[in-house]
């Protein structure tokens, strides 16, 4: 099924029970259907506000600035499928002087901002690369973010290609994000950036794709600087799949052009592996200048036909000692969302 038909069918026969009640004021403002969650975004003046986005679909991209530290934005109602955030640029998308956005630049979502709270939404890219044959920058972010003390809750991030991108304010910096008790859905590479960011209780879903080579995609793609001991980490969470066994990567290391000295780390503990991942040879290189192997690269405590060790070099573990050092206090530090 296109992903323009599910998003445009999502609405229906939900939007009953209200969520938790919010303090009135001046400071909390509502969006709903045929208004425009950036012009809400746009009257945002300091920290502290919260924005509620009632049930309906959102066709819009939304760019929260830093100014708009210690913001709120939920969904009116519980079911993150009532209110959805859903546009379609891509990498090579053209822009009207003709040049392109780029990988950042295609996102659905953007936030610069410190303190952000997302929950309860759905955030989606729905572009196509079947619609799009010429395009061959077939990147298509759903949520870019770049702030620290991000956090979202609940909330589905749906794409193919590059679906969350996880990044810091600047190179030196070490950006701290949360993502607890949300459904990320892509192809290749689809949690990917250089953030320090911890997935608690997450659902991580890889799409079917119609080639006839594999592997098909990768779930993660850290960057993570080699001076940050925390990069991705993922625990109590699960992978699952819509393509055949086997035909998807655990991860790949992205050490990008614009930092060379990138030592890629992702942790993935105490989760469930479906077997849509390939258990004998999980992790593959972007590069083969810079070896999976030579990353920090780790699991621990996994379960699921796709955690199954059978080659143990090609699946390295934490011991005990080492996994006290890979938590979610360990990687948020004095943060506690």
């Amino acid at each position: 099924m296109r992903r323009r038909t599910l998003l445009a069918g999502i609405t229906g026969g939900l939007l009953t029970a209200a969520g938790p009640a919010l303090a009135a004021g001046r400071r909390v403002l509502h969006v709903r259907p045929g208004e425009s969650v950036q012009a809400a975004v746009d009257r945002v003046d300091g920290p502290g506000w919260t924005i509620v986005v009632h049930p309906g679909t959102y066709r819009e991209v939304v760019d929260v600035p830093a100014r708009a530290a210690e913001l709120t934005m939920r969904g009116a109602v519980r079911d993150p499928r009532a209110a959805v955030i859903v546009f379609d640029h891509a990498n090579g998308t053209r822009k009207p002087d003709g040049t392109t956005y780029g990988t950042a630049g295609s996102a659905t979502f953007t936030s610069a901002a410190p303190g952000l709270t997302v929950c309860d939404l759905t955030i989606a890219n729905d572009w196509l690369r079947a619609d799009h044959p010429d395009i061959t920058g077939t990147q298509a972010v759903a949520a870019y973010t770049y702030g620290d003390r991000t956090l979202f809750e609940n909330v589905r991030l749906l794409a193919h290609q590059d679906t969350l991108f996880v990044d810091t304010t600047a190179l030196d910096a070490f950006d701290r994000q949360c993502f607890r008790r949300c459904h990320i859905e892509g192809d290749v590479d689809f949690v990917f950036g250089r953030a320090t960011a911890v997935f608690d209780r997450c659902h991580f879903r890889t799409l079917a794709r119609d080639v006839g080579f594999t592997p098909k995609g990768m779930v993660f793609a850290p960057s993570t600087a080699r001076a940050n001991p925390h990069g991705i980490l993922a625990v109590r969470s699960r992978i699952t799949s819509g393509a055949e066994d086997g035909a998807y990567k655990l991860a790949r290391p992205w050490v990008p052009s614009y930092e060379t000295t990138a030592w890629p780390s992702l942790v993935v503990r105490d989760s469930w592996i479906g077997p849509g991942v390939d258990p004998v040879a999980p992790y593959t290189n972007m590069r083969d200048a810079y070896p999976w192997q030579s990353m920090r690269f780790h699991e621990y405590r996994n379960t699921g036909p796709g955690a199954v060790i059978s080659v143990p070099e090609n699946r390295p573990q934490l011991t005990d000692s080492e996994a006290r050092s890979h938590t979610p206090a360990a990687y948020l530090g004095d943060w506690r969302p």
